[in-house]
């Protein structure tokens, strides 16, 4: 067994892709999802921790109970989050606080719960998942974009604090990745396969991160599929969708 590891959106796209590679690899997952039953995960090495990251209000206790529990914990792979896009009048305040809230604000719960643990160990590692839309605000994408910005910065200063530490922080920024995220939504990535990344690939990079040497970070990724294609489709329903 090689470490134990907290992965978030366990339960779907990236995360869930994540999650199984890393199993594949003698990797201990502690898998964070609201909801398991469409996609278990049947392995010894896993340990399912069904939360909603976006009801902060019991977010502390839960996440100081998970570290109590699982003292052995020397990583985040923080996956989980949703997008939902349009002009921004068209949102509600309640909208809008969720998407801040499991975008970003589960994110520096979770990391303060295990900081301080962290930084006892030689070596551990945070990794979140970002977006594209970290590097450049775009039309519908007010509230999202602002999100994965303040993720960003959030990543970038807690780089500086934990510089003295074994403490190594990465974030990885993707662009259009085939997954659940655009079920809903009124766009989509376009048909070939040059038109999108794989869930598989940014687990890939997520793997090649954890198993560089402790003594180098790699501090920004960004990946993108090599021909950039946005297809519209029919007005959805409800416009937000899983990571």
């Amino acid at each position: 067994m090689k470490r134990t590891l907290v992965v978030t959106g366990a339960s779907s796209g990236i995360g869930l892709e994540t999650t199984k590679k890393l199993l594949k690899n003698n990797y201990r997952i502690i898998g964070i999802a609201r909801d398991f039953s469409r996609q278990p995960i049947d392995s010894d090495n896993f340990i399912p921790i069904t939360l909603d990251l976006a009801d902060i209000s019991p977010l502390p206790q839960a996440l100081t109970q998970i570290n109590r529990d699982h003292p052995e914990i020397s990583g985040i792979i923080a996956c989980a989050g949703k997008g939902r896009f349009g002009s921004l009048e068209t949102f509600s305040y309640e909208q809008m606080k969720y998407l801040i809230d499991l975008n970003f604000i589960s994110n520096t719960y979770l990391t303060k719960s295990l900081l301080p643990t962290f930084k006892k160990k030689d070596h551990t590692d945070i990794i979140f998942i970002g977006s594209e839309a970290a590097l450049a605000g775009g039309k519908w994408g007010a509230i999202y974009s602002a999100t994965k910005f303040a993720l960003r910065g959030f990543a970038q200063s807690l780089r500086q604090e934990c510089a003295k530490s074994g403490v190594r922080i990465t974030l990885i920024n993707p662009g259009m990745v085939r997954t659940p995220f655009f079920d809903d939504l009124e766009f989509n990535h376009g048909a070939e396969e040059e038109n999108y990344i794989e869930a598989s690939d940014i687990a890939q990079t997520i793997l090649n991160t954890l198993e560089m040497r402790p003594g180098t970070v790699i501090d920004e990724i960004n990946l993108s599929p090599l021909k950039k294609v946005i297809t519209h489709q029919s007005k959805a329903k409800d416009n937000h969708s899983p990571h």
